[in-house]
């Protein structure tokens, strides 16, 4: 019995050693049912070959089709010339990626459809009765010259950007620190095409004017607007850009304002009335109205048009018969006098108070040292028949000049102190009415022209290219009734026009980060 029982077991025992090194070796199993496969294929009957070779082809042919339709005799043709190729050849063959195909062609895709112009969202782009219809293309391009007009041009976060070779990319890294700084503050020079801004509250939102403005201002030192018009008030409201809520207003009985300034401390407010020959000294200090009516040495009707100096210590009066009289801003003392042919349109002081500049009616401008009272230089505005407004810039580089025809003359300072016909730096031809007011914001990177003749006739001006900030005032949205005055704040932050409805419109710049 336990010689019986043990054999058994050994067959069993080797039985098992032998799956174990089948498992152990799959090679060898592998080669084992191919060679079974082919076996199987040889024993096939002629007729079930023949069936195969009609249907699929010899194996000579197949293979031919594989690679392209060619014989075996050419494959293997083919087959030398690649052996004999480079190996840098080759690896480049074999990195080029395969050219992929359409698995389908969609017929109505390749139609060109056709999108109707008669729909009221679309009408604006026919040029013609005949484009009742417009293929896609088309009418998408036609959206695209649309944008880049209202935009000046394409924007960089809309232009394509081509790939950077990996050296490029390489460089980008490294200067990755320097450029994200850019992120955190604004460029030292205000770049042209598009200029940053948003519409804030009116600045008299709080309190409208029911009549037309003459003035806005803002405060030389303090976050401080103030307007003033033919309602006769003035009026002071804190500048924020959410709320501009009102600090104060005051009424002046029978005296619609023609024009009002701070002085240069900003501690007293003088204003000036249509038909007065008086004019107001508001202390802001101390609350009180002072009128100066009487001028010893001063013989003028009316009183309306004047200006002060920046350090504070005169008052330019604008009369008739091209007088200009100057006066001690302190005691309101009658000082001299300066007389130009024509009329006096315009006047304003130099940024240290040496010098006048004043237009005339003729076209004339004149320059006048303001110690001696002496002319200094004349010359005539180029193209200018009636002279209409001025303005210097606030560094004394540039003179702006208008005209009657609405042209805008730009002269360096030092050209006009020397020849007696400069030629200006560039001529703004944007507005087609009279331009009247000018304005220079702080840095002298922005000029501000505008006519009382026509809405929305203002316009931003980029300095030193002279180029027309596009996105001002916006494309069909008319806001700006018939600008009447127009000013910066002190660093530039906040831009207000004061309107014939009686709204100061208030902008904020956002290039400048502080007010």
């Amino acid at each position: 019995m336990p010689l019986a029982a043990g054999t058994p077991r050994k067959r069993t025992k080797a039985k098992k050693k032998g799956e174990s090194g089948r498992r152990e070796d799959p090679g060898r199993q592998e080669e084992e049912q191919r060679a079974k496969h082919l076996q199987l294929l040889s024993q096939k009957g002629e007729v079930e070959k023949y069936l195969e070779d009609l249907v699929f082809g010899t194996e000579d042919d197949l293979v031919g089709r594989l690679v392209g339709g060619l014989d075996v005799d050419e494959l293997n043709d083919v087959d030398h010339v690649n052996s004999s190729g480079s190996e840098g050849e080759r690896e480049t063959e074999d990195s080029a990626p395969p050219v992929k195909k359409p698995a389908w062609v969609d017929e109505e895709d390749e139609a060109e459809e056709l999108i109707d112009m008669t729909h009221r969202f679309r009408k604006d782009f026919m040029k013609s009765d005949a484009e009742k219809k417009l293929p896609r293309e088309k009418l998408q391009r036609r959206l695209q010259e649309q944008f880049q007009r209202a935009m000046g041009g394409t924007p960089s976060w809309a232009e394509r950007k081509k790939k950077k070779a990996e050296s490029e990319e390489e460089d980008d890294e490294d200067d990755f620190l320097r450029k994200t700084g850019n992120l955190l503050s604004a460029s030292d020079s205000l770049p042209k095409g598009i200029l940053q801004m948003k519409n804030c509250l009116n600045a008299n939102h709080e309190r409208p004017s029911e009549a037309r403005l003459t003035t806005v201002q803002f405060h030389p030192s303090a976050q401080v607007v103030m307007t003033a018009g033919l309602d006769q008030s003035l009026s002071l409201f804190q500048v924020d850009g959410n709320l501009n809520p009102k600090i104060q207003s005051i009424h002046l009985e029978r005296f619609p304002v023609y024009k009002a300034r701070f002085t240069a401390d900003g501690e007293h407010v003088i204003a000036t009335g249509i038909r007065n020959k008086m004019f107001y000294v508001y202390d802001m200090m101390g609350g009180d109205i002072l009128p100066v009516s009487k001028i010893p040495g001063l013989e003028e009707r009316f009183i309306k048009k004047f200006e002060i100096s920046p350090d504070g210590l005169f008052l330019l009066l604008l009369g008739t018969s091209g007088y200009l009289h100057l006066l001690s801003m302190k005691t309101k003392e009658y000082i001299a006098s300066m007389k130009i042919n024509g009329k006096a349109i315009g006047a304003v002081f130099s940024p240290d108070s040496s010098k006048i500049y004043t237009n005339s009616d003729e076209g004339d401008v004149y320059i006048w040292d303001v110690k001696s009272r002496q002319c200094l230089n004349r010359f005539t505005d180029e193209g200018c028949l009636h002279g209409t407004c001025i303005a210097l810039s606030k560094n004394g580089q540039y003179l702006a000049c208008g005209s009657s025809s609405g042209v805008v003359n730009v002269y360096s300072h030092d050209i006009c102190l020397r020849e007696s016909c400069p030629k200006p730096v560039k001529a703004i031809m944007n507005l087609v009415t009279a331009a009247s007011s000018l304005a220079f914001n702080s840095t002298t990177e922005i000029l501000a022209v505008a006519s009382n003749a026509a809405d929305d006739a203002v316009k931003l001006v980029h300095i030193p290219s002279f180029h027309v900030f596009s996105n001002f005032p916006v494309f069909r949205r008319k806001t700006i009734y018939l600008a009447q005055c127009m000013d910066f704040s002190p660093r530039s932050g906040f831009f207000s026009i004061a309107t014939n409805k009686g709204k100061a419109l208030l902008y904020r710049l956002k290039h400048y980060s502080d007010f």
